[in-house]
């Protein structure tokens, strides 16, 4: 065992260097952390709808499939998350669109796992819903619960399982959640013993088997015959492939790169129209410009934001511009490079219901100009039909590649970015998103 624990150490290390695996490129990810929020208010909007028999009987244009969108998103780990949930019409599966009493018992068990304060209960909350066999509902709705309680629940895919019987030695089938608890037990045992190299988050450890199961690294052999001195070196060997020619990994650090550029012109146009600017507080550190993103800008709120109960969400914002002597925001600002158009709407209306009297009135999705048809698309889906209305506008990356400098040098207030952005037909936003 002692043994054992030695080499997955070993490999455990080799992974958190490696520049193309799921640690760097998803796990240590800073926008991964900004779609939590996000997606449990959605799943609290499917939850609600359930409840009140407005779920519907299709998965497309549902709420869930919003939530799904956004989490398959998520880069590798996630990937493909949502294909568990679409309807097969052939098979009748999942069977929670049209079977009323499996579609209640679903939402039953969301909503304890939404608002329970203690893993046992989870995990009684996943026996129940077993209990109810639910033709084609199986482990993969772990992926919702890993957003509610990261610490508790592992994401679930077929890698990871891969990952995991080849890393223990296991047998755990899919689609069967007496076979998941099993694989959560010894995920959190695998957890505990290496705390160090892990996370309490358990994306980490299920990001770790993602790679293992995705055949990305060598294990050694179970009978000794290859000996760890070799398979050392063979790692070494992945390592040093990977750092040479990961694609993966350098598309998402220009990503990231590009994010923080935009930010960045952001920034600096708020502050040339003499505005207060804050930025996001888990982007402030980000090397920009010979400095820091969040140079010259804000370091707190305004007093009635920073007191709200929507204060950590807005504080994720990509940019605020505030008005310092009304100590108000007037401009919010989300930067959707890559990431998910849902989660930056669910953002905004956190700014515009966070507090009655002090949001903000001007709101922009900042996005690449090839994306105007996703946001638009976004906005034309059913899933956001049923709460007050959040009048956005489209602000692409050209026009304020182009005119950035101009307005900052000519213009007043917000009449110049006004000016270059897109209106959208304003659509009201989620089902009591604004009171959940």
């Amino acid at each position: 065992m002692e043994q054992g624990q030695t080499w997955t150490g070993d490999l455990i290390r080799h992974w958190r260097d490696d520049p193309g695996g799921t640690y760097r490129t998803w796990f240590l990810w800073e926008e991964r952390i900004k779609n939590f929020r996000s997606i449990r208010r959605g799943i609290q909007v499917v939850i609600d709808e359930i409840r009140a028999d407005r779920f519907g009987n299709a998965y497309r244009g549902s709420s869930l499939e919003t939530v799904l969108d956004s989490i398959a998103e998520q880069r590798q780990v996630f990937k493909g998350a949502d294909h568990a949930f679409m309807w097969k019409p052939k098979l009748r599966i999942p069977d929670i669109y049209e079977n009323r009493d499996n579609q209640t018992a679903f939402g039953r068990f969301l909503d304890v796992c939404l608002c329970c304060n203690g893993e046992g209960q989870i995990v009684s909350a996943i026996h129940d819903l077993d209990k109810v066999a639910i033709k084609g509902l199986g482990p993969a709705a772990a992926n919702l619960l890993y957003f509610l309680h990261p610490t508790w629940v592992p994401p679930f895919n077929t890698a990871i399982v891969k990952g995991y019987n080849a890393l223990t030695g296991a047998n755990v089938k899919l689609g069967r959640w007496d076979q998941y608890l099993a694989m959560r037990k010894g995920i959190l045992e695998l957890n505990a013993a290496h705390r160090s190299l892990l996370s309490n988050d358990l994306g980490a450890a299920a990001a770790f088997l993602f790679d293992v199961g995705s055949g990305r690294y060598p294990l050694p052999e179970r009978d000794g015959s290859v000996p760890l001195e070799r398979w050392r070196r063979d790692l070494d060997e992945v390592r040093a492939e990977s750092a040479a020619a990961s694609k993966a990994a350098q598309a998402a650090r220009e990503a990231d790169h590009t994010h923080t550029e935009v930010q960045g012109w952001l920034r600096d146009l708020g502050l040339a129209l003499g505005y207060g600017v804050w930025v996001a507080a888990n982007d402030g550190g980000r090397p920009y410009g010979g400095g820091r993103l969040s140079d010259g800008c804000l370091e707190r709120l305004p007093e009635p934001l920073d007191r709200s109960a929507s204060a950590d969400a807005i504080r994720l914002i990509d940019v605020l511009w505030v008005d310092r002597a009304a100590a108000a925001v007037v401009a919010a600002f989300e930067v959707e490079h890559t990431t998910s158009i849902y989660s930056g709407i669910v953002r905004m209306l956190d700014l515009a219901l966070g507090i009655e009297g002090a949001a903000a009135r001007n709101f922009f999705l900042v996005a690449p100009d090839d994306r105007e048809a996703d946001v638009r698309a976004q906005f034309a889906r059913p899933a956001f039909s049923r709460v007050g209305e959040l009048d956005l506008r489209y602000l692409p990356y050209s026009e304020l590649r182009a005119h950035r400098e101009a307005i900052a040098r000519f213009g007043s207030g917000l009449k110049g970015v006004l000016a270059i952005a897109r209106p959208l037909r304003a659509v009201p936003i989620l089902a009591r998103m604004g009171t959940a």
